[in-house]
């Protein structure tokens, strides 16, 4: 049985997902031992129990320690089922951060996955959702991955009851990606939304990004959505508001993003996301800080190369995930939040 150390690197829930997400593909058990050592209440939060529980239910595997608070977990997955994979995430627990240990996983099914998960959509510590659909989703496109989302109802802290519906299919043809520098930015994208609150909160973040990009892309169109709802038909359990901006550059996108939170006002949060944006925009790599760790365990099957905007601690920790099952992959280039490059010397065939 292969043994992760969770206490590796930045040692939060990313090693727990992506090794679980390695062992599925490759039908290795695995143990991992110090889950989340290094957070502030160490062990198995909620959207991680739920993550555990789906990629049990994904691969008809067997789970031991799998309850919260349990810093160790023993994993014997079986093989991965086309199936519809259900999980209902009683709090506001991160929606995409369980996608991020499904989606790697689900692709190397036989045939169509379908799935269904209720908990948070936009919350503190994770990506939004549309930052997942909108610029992660159409990264692993180019890398031969298909999936495909729908966010039926937002769920914020504390309360959570969003819902996002999806289908992944197989993985078929791995292509590999090379995203170096990009050349142009075609156009400036996002979603502004408010869900019980005033449909100018919306609007007011929308405004305050628009501006801040406009100031310095001045000749690069910019069009963000505004999403609200007319009181008393707002299908949301509470209150919230975010917003997710991306640059459509001729390789990839980059994005930003800020989530609303009470007494900040909504033209702070519109330019947060925008200056999010513009700072990984800065340095011309085509892959922002926040998509690169993402790419990772993907990379590995496809082969290619990325040029981070920064070097995370996310990153090298993914890396460092997935040496631990196949040896040596990759070659990283660049210091720790600082621009950087990623080639994969090997690619991992299973």
């Amino acid at each position: 049985m292969k043994i992760i150390d969770g206490s590796y690197g930045e040692g939060g829930g990313q090693i727990l997902r992506t090794a679980l997400a390695l062992s599925v593909i490759t039908g290795e058990p695995v143990k991992i031992i110090n889950i989340r050592a290094k957070r502030p209440n160490p062990g198995l939060r909620p959207q991680h129990l739920y993550g555990v529980l789906a990629l049990k239910e994904l691969s008809d595997g067997e789970v031991k320690g799998a309850r919260e608070g349990s810093t160790e977990l023993e994993f014997y997955p079986q093989r991965i089922n086309a199936k519809h994979v259900r999980v209902l995430i009683k709090t506001a627990g991160s929606i995409t951060l369980v996608l991020q240990a499904l989606l790697p996983a689900m692709v190397f099914a036989e045939g169509e996955v379908t799935f269904e998960i209720t908990g948070g959509t936009d919350v503190p510590w994770s990506p939004p959702v549309d930052y997942l659909k909108h610029v992660t989703l159409y990264a692993l496109e180019k890398l031969g991955v298909r999936v495909e989302i729908e966010i039926k109802r937002r769920g914020h802290y504390p309360r959570g009851g969003g819902l996002v519906i999806g289908r992944a299919y197989p993985w078929e043809e791995k292509k590999p990606l090379i995203a170096t520098k990009f050349k142009e930015i075609h156009s400036f994208e996002g979603i502004s939304h408010a869900v019980r609150l005033p449909s100018h909160v919306a609007i007011r973040q929308a405004k305050a990004a628009r501006e801040a990009l406009e100031r310095v892309y001045p000749s690069v169109p910019v069009e963000i959505k505004e999403e609200f709802y007319e009181p008393g038909k707002d299908p949301h359990l509470g209150p919230g508001s975010g917003i997710v901006v991306w640059a459509n550059t001729d390789i990839l996108r980059l994005g930003g993003d800020a989530l609303g939170e009470r007494g900040k006002p909504a033209e702070v949060v519109g330019r947060e996301a925008a200056t999010e944006l513009l700072e990984q925009l800065k340095t011309g790599h085509a892959v922002d800080k926040f998509l690169g760790d993402q790419l990772i365990p993907f990379l590995a099957f496809a082969g290619g190369e990325i040029w981070v905007s920064e070097v995370t601690r996310h990153l090298i920790t993914n890396v460092w995930v997935v040496e631990q099952f196949f040896g040596k992959v990759f070659e990283v280039e660049g210091e720790l939040g600082k621009p950087g490059k990623v080639k994969v010397v090997r690619k991992v065939r299973v």
